[in-house]
């Protein structure tokens, strides 16, 4: 493959890669949880939760796609299996063995909110530092949808 030429010098590129594959690791695990939960979850309130956990994961799934293409699209690798992920995730792959909406969806919403705050302490760094404000804008985004659906998740929950 032809190197990488977008105005972003080799050693921040690396960098940045670094960043985005421990938020591809987060999104990764978060999908794995948001699925378990849709298979699992029980209770009065089943099939909304089963519907609406669908979406989630459905949305997940699309998200873990995004941000590896998005490692790529700089010239470097997107991790690719499960040990890579959890060695550098922030989050825990463990779900709550409480299958109820309650539970799930405040552990869901605790995920949610650590991506949150590690993409937040990355805007402007990657803008700044690393020069790469598309990629910057990129994550904002993403921050955007995490911090919609962390607002739902909450007022599920009582």
């Amino acid at each position: 493959m032809k190197k990488t030429n977008i105005g972003i010098t080799d050693k921040n590129r690396e960098h940045i890669a670094e960043q985005l594959n421990k938020i591809l690791a987060d999104e990764f695990i978060l999908y794995s949880k948001t699925l378990n939960a849709h298979w699992n979850v029980e209770g009065p309130d089943f099939h909304t939760v089963h519907i609406y956990l669908e979406q989630l994961y459905n949305d997940q799934q699309l998200i873990v796609d995004n941000v590896a293409e998005k490692i790529r699209s700089i010239g470097h690798y997107a991790l690719g299996n499960l040990s890579q992920y959890l060695k550098v995730s922030h989050l825990s792959e463990k779900l709550t063995s409480k299958f109820d909406s309650q539970n799930l969806f405040k552990e869901l919403l605790e995920d949610h909110e650590s991506i949150i705050i590690f993409i937040r302490e990355n805007i402007t760094p990657i803008a700044e530092k690393f020069g790469a404000e598309g990629i910057s804008d990129y994550i904002t985004g993403l921050m955007e949808k995490h911090e919609k659906t962390a607002w739902m998740l909450r007022a599920h929950l009582n």
